[in-house]
């Protein structure tokens, strides 16, 4: 792949970053090499595999590591970084905070990963939801994760703008 069309893909998912609330590593350099990554991830497996996981190569187990994968806004808020660190908060967006080893969160135990689990939240009797909805107060985005978005990525309200829905 070209340093041409590295350059595409940044400017890209930095442009769709902006206008979602996300930030992308301020670290040009840092930044482009997880793309090249990721371009590289999606020429062996068909898809943007998390560049600092290990791929199945199968999509249905790897779903949750295809970036962005299903663990960053919960390290966002957690630690200001995904695990890759391809996006980050506005602190250290502004460098006024250094990125901080992040955790792994995927299980190893594929049974309890995201789009294997098995455990639902009933809601209003028969309906069952795996996660709790989230409801933007400023515009009504709704989010169906384990905690809100730190940011909206329609009206770009803070997490404390956020209510449980249902």
């Amino acid at each position: 792949m070209t340093d041409e069309k590295v350059d595409i893909i940044h400017n890209r998912l930095k442009n769709e970053a902006d206008k979602s609330g996300y930030n992308l590593n301020p670290d040009v350099g840092f930044a482009r090499d997880l793309v090249r990554s990721l371009l590289i991830n999606q020429e062996r497996y068909g898809y943007w595999a998390c560049p600092c996981r290990l791929a199945a190569g199968d999509k249905d187990e790897d779903i949750d590591v295809i970036c962005p994968c299903d663990y960053r806004d919960q390290d966002l808020n957690d630690f200001g970084a995904c695990y890759c660190a391809l996006y980050v908060s506005q602190e250290i967006a502004d460098g006024e905070k250094s990125p901080e080893p992040i955790p792994e969160r995927r299980s190893p135990d594929r049974d309890t990963r995201p789009q294997f689990r098995s455990t639902e939240i009933k809601v209003q009797g028969s309906e069952k939801l795996s996660y709790p909805v989230w409801r933007c107060r400023v515009c009504g985005y709704l989010a169906a994760k384990e905690e809100p978005p730190a940011v909206c990525p329609i009206c770009k309200a803070k997490k404390d703008r956020f209510e449980r829905f249902m």
